[in-house]
């Protein structure tokens, strides 16, 4: 009877194992593998102006025409970016976690503001301020009649705007690297004399080298990768030229598909190569001697009062720099359209229009007549097109970041089961696949790949056509979003102790009910941590959207920058007010994943005993301090 039951579940294990092999593969193959082969490929099935094959008149239009200025203007801004956000980077974490600065618990707050919001939402923050009718162009034009109304514009608003958008990642893995610094190497270069600046140089920068060079890297490929920015100031760079040649046809211009191939081969082969600099970088190990009590890092005072003047005043012109943006869009998302429309604070123009309600609009035409506008103000959660974008990215967002979840936990798993197999280390690699690529080739050889009838692998159905594309667009956040899932949730795989594993097994349990009863508990904090910042990360998600662009594809982030055409065309008034709300909605939602995440979810259970202990007490303190009040009332 034993050798039945275990062979039902030999069998049962077996089966759910190849279906498992074959989900993935078709995933793979059909997902990640083919698409990106018939992007290669499309650029060498061109023909020339006679109708003849002609392998190489795209890459002789290439060199020959002005696409080459696109690459160029891609690696200037990397290039530039690299200098500028390690330099703000570099200098906000020693600010405020190195060197005893004022205040540096508020500083800390004005940094990390670009956490919770970012890419379109951020680059329209800043053009709130800083565009051609922008708050404080408005008030400089005023001020300075001849000052130039559009100098936020081009190469030098979006070098501007990445660079403290960009800074977020220095706040999150820098910060950390700092504070896992031992104190007792700076205090042995303090007795021997050092000053602060050399000590910083000397014993402190060089321990920071592995993580600068990977945010370098990264900051590079962000750079190279840019969309929102360079499109929202009008710079001309690769990823919105190959949006742009995306909706072309032959009948504008010379085969826009394949260049558009061409350009995102190009940021291919920029991206593998910096990955591999930075794994080979990786693979040659970097150590710190340390003493064998690590001390708590403590922060340096600067003794030179001149360089603490500074310091302190350098420190506060960035938190202006970062806080400027998020309290001017708080403070007008409460504002009426026509203080918004003229950048103008009224006191008395108070309004919640732009988060909820409707409101009709009434003008004076040229002919003296009143005009009446039914609806033309409306909030964020009343206005259908803003609402159907917030209910579809939700959607959207929360199927991919599961889907994700999913795959890589099972994936795991196999990896961890078949850890002296080569099988494993196939998956390991297949699932980080999507990194060596930028998301816009990905999403660009969906678009063409899947805009046919003839795709076998789906059924021969068009993916790209009507409510299908959403499907298209949850694939492509699920693919890109496979590679950060898997280093996260792998990590929380080596605190599986195996010896709860085996006791598992000698219990009689089957591998599928080890996985559910013992390791999915273990690893569910971990999962639901990652599950959470893949759905921060695509709720506002807007290079992906921008290529699927499509009426029944409109995500949220679309509707956000299309909000200023709408004002311009005066089919919704408020469109700048709604636009500002929906950035502050935006900020709410965000930050209240990173706090589940990195403030509740980063809790040990100590600190979750002590917490609860401490809320016993007060609520035993309160309750008795009632009584006693109840007691005395009653003897009165």
């Amino acid at each position: 009877m034993t050798e039945r039951l275990d062979r039902r579940r030999f069998h049962a294990d077996w089966i759910a194992q190849l279906i498992g092999i074959a989900f993935f593969v078709y995933l793979f193959f059909g997902f990640m593998l083919l698409p990106c082969l018939n992007t290669l490929t499309s650029i060498f099935r061109e023909k020339n102006a006679a109708g003849e094959a002609d392998p190489f008149a795209v890459i002789r239009f290439f060199l020959a025409g002005s696409m080459g200025s696109y690459v160029w203007n891609s690696l200037k801004l990397a290039v530039l970016l690299v200098i500028t956000v390690n330099v703000v980077g570099i200098s906000i974490v020693l600010l405020t976690e190195y060197f005893d600065i004022k205040g540096a618990k508020i500083l800390r707050l004005g940094y990390m503001t670009t956490m919770i919001y970012s890419g379109v939402a951020l680059v329209t923050g800043y053009m709130f301020l800083y565009a051609g009718d922008g708050m404080l162009t408005s008030l400089m034009k005023n001020a300075f009649p001849n000052f130039n109304a559009s100098w936020f514009s081009g190469f030098s608003a979006v070098l501007f705007t990445m660079t403290f958008a960009c800074t977020s990642n220095h706040m999150l893995f820098l910060r950390n690297a700092i504070r896992g610094i031992d104190y007792n190497t700076v205090e042995a270069a303090r007795n021997m004399g050092a000053n602060p600046f050399k000590v910083l140089w000397k014993v402190v920068l060089p321990t920071l080298i592995p993580t600068l060079f990977s945010l370098t890297v990264m900051t590079f490929i962000t750079g190279l990768c840019a969309m929102s920015a360079p499109t929202l100031l009008g710079y001309d760079s690769i990823n919105p030229e190959i949006v742009r040649l995306a909706g072309s046809s032959t009948a504008d211009e010379s085969f826009p598909q394949a260049r558009a191939a061409l350009l995102s081969i190009i940021l291919a082969m920029f991206t593998i190569v910096l990955l591999t600099v930075l794994s080979a970088y990786e693979r040659k190990g970097h150590y710190l001697s340390v003493s064998k009590t690590k001390a708590k890092l403590q922060k340096q005072k600067i003794t030179n009062p001149v360089a603490n003047v500074i310091a302190h005043i350098y420190a506060y012109i960035l938190f202006i720099i970062y806080m400027t943006p998020v309290v001017m869009i708080i403070i007008f998302s409460f504002q009426n359209h026509s203080a918004i429309r003229g950048k103008k604070l009224d006191l008395n123009g108070w309004t919640l229009i732009n988060y909820i309600g409707k409101q009709d609009y009434s003008y004076t035409n040229d002919r003296g007549k009143v005009k009446t506008v039914v609806g033309a103000i409306s909030g964020v959660f009343s206005n259908e097109k803003t609402l159907g974008g917030i209910k579809l990215s939700f959607l959207m967002s929360a199927l991919a970041a599961a889907f994700a979840c999913v795959i890589v936990v099972v994936a795991c798993n196999y990896i961890f089961n078949k850890k002296h197999k080569k099988s494993g280390v196939v998956l390991e690699y297949a699932l980080l696949f999507p990194w060596l690529l930028p998301t816009i080739l990905i999403c660009y050889s969906y678009r063409v790949y899947f805009n046919s009838d003839a795709v076998w692998y789906v059924g021969n159905q068009n993916l790209y056509f009507k409510e299908n594309v959403r499907l298209l667009i949850v694939m492509a956040y699920t693919v890109t979003k496979l590679p950060f899932s898997l280093r996260m949730i792998k990590a929380s795989f080596y605190a599986i102790d195996e010896e709860l594993q085996d006791a598992a097994k000698n219990l009689g349990a089957s591998p599928l009910r080890t996985f559910l009863k013992v390791k999915l508990p273990i690893i569910l904090p971990s999962v639901l941590a990652v599950f959470a910042l893949n759905f921060n990360a695509l709720f506002t998600e807007y290079d992906m959207s921008a290529t699927f662009q499509s009426p029944e594809g409109t995500t949220y982030a679309m509707v956000i920058q299309g909000m200023t055409a709408d004002a311009t065309r005066g089919a919704n008034m408020n469109a700048l007010g709604r636009r500002c709300a929906s950035t502050v909605f935006i900020m709410i939602v965000s930050g209240l994943i990173l706090y589940l995440v990195y403030g509740v979810g980063s809790r040990d259970l100590g600190e979750r005993l002590e917490i609860k202990n401490r809320r016993r007490k007060r609520w035993e303190k309160l309750r008795g301090k009632t009584n006693k009040e109840g007691k005395a009332n009653t003897q009165a």
